[in-house]
């Protein structure tokens, strides 16, 4: 999995191109009109429900832009929010609070509707072994932030990115010729290039689960696109050999019983590709 350290660069890296993005050569707007000595008081303001997710982002924004910037927060990451709750206040210079509210906003309101969605995922699979996973489905260049919601929101992160996990998909079986093929081939590679990395491999039908299973060294079966009757059978032809995983358009009215087919871990792509943000305002107290 990705390293705390590049986890910290990748978060720099969001909030360092989004300012460049938004502010430019200066927030003219705030410049225009309001003195630099000013200072005051402003408010993260609910205009929705749901998980609240970003508050800790929401503060390595503010000071990123001012060091100054002090952040009072009176509700916590995770927690479920209402209409009219107000989740902290911010101090200081009134031009420092204005360069940062879009961005706060932006992320924030994203990563609240990925962190609600998760929860409802969650919530769906109470009582259940399964747990839910991300995937790479994200929005280009802030994928650490919606992971990050993801986990706020009570599910847990799959791969990263390409480099951290080997997953083998229908693709790559059939570039190299085939299911045992491709896990001998990335087996010598990774002898060969001393890394250590875990190895997914993707079956179509239970035929491909058959030949997954004679390989050893496999971490996990992703079982894509199965029915229920399928996926119960390939659970059961699997068993304690490595942990299995479903996929393949799996939505709030199939979750269930596609963990009650005993599958260790449901991935999803609508956790972060199908949200609607969460209704945020920063205003002015």
């Amino acid at each position: 999995m990705i390293s705390k350290e590049q986890l910290k660069k990748e978060l720099y890296y969001i909030i360092s191109n989004a300012i460049r993005e938004d502010v430019g050569d200066g927030d003219h707007s705030s410049l225009a009109c309001i003195p630099a000595e000013t200072n005051g008081k402003a408010k993260l303001l609910v205009k929705d429900e749901g998980i609240i997710a970003g508050i800790e982002f929401a503060k390595m924004i503010f000071a990123y832009v001012d060091e100054k910037l002090e952040v009072e927060t009176l509700i916590n990451d995770g927690d479920r929010v209402k209409y009219g709750d107000i989740v902290f206040y911010v101090t200081g210079s009134s031009q420092s609070i204005l360069k940062a509210e879009r961005l706060v906003l932006n992320t924030m309101q994203r990563m609240s509707a990925i962190a609600t969605k998760t929860r409802s995922f969650m919530d769906l699979l109470e009582g259940t072994k399964t747990k839910i996973l991300d995937t790479r489905k994200t929005t280009p260049g802030i994928r650490a932030i919606e992971k990050w919601a993801v986990k706020i929101g009570g599910g847990e992160n799959h791969r990263f990115a390409l480099y951290d996990m080997i997953m083998l998909k229908d693709n790559h079986i059939d570039f190299a010729g085939g299911i045992t093929k491709a896990i001998q081939k990335t087996q010598t590679y990774l002898k060969e290039t001393n890394r250590d990395l875990k190895i997914i491999v993707e079956a179509r039908n239970l035929t491909e689960i058959e030949e997954i299973l004679k390989s050893e060294g496999v971490y996990r079966i992703l079982i894509d696109n199965f029915n229920y009757e399928d996926t119960r059978t390939a659970v059961a032809m699997i068993g304690d050999q490595c942990l299995t995983e479903s996929s393949g358009g799996i939505n709030e009215k199939t979750l269930r019983k596609y963990a009650d087919c005993g599958v260790d871990y449901i991935s999803s792509g609508a956790l972060t590709h199908s949200v609607y943000n969460m209704d945020l305002s920063l205003k002015a107290v």
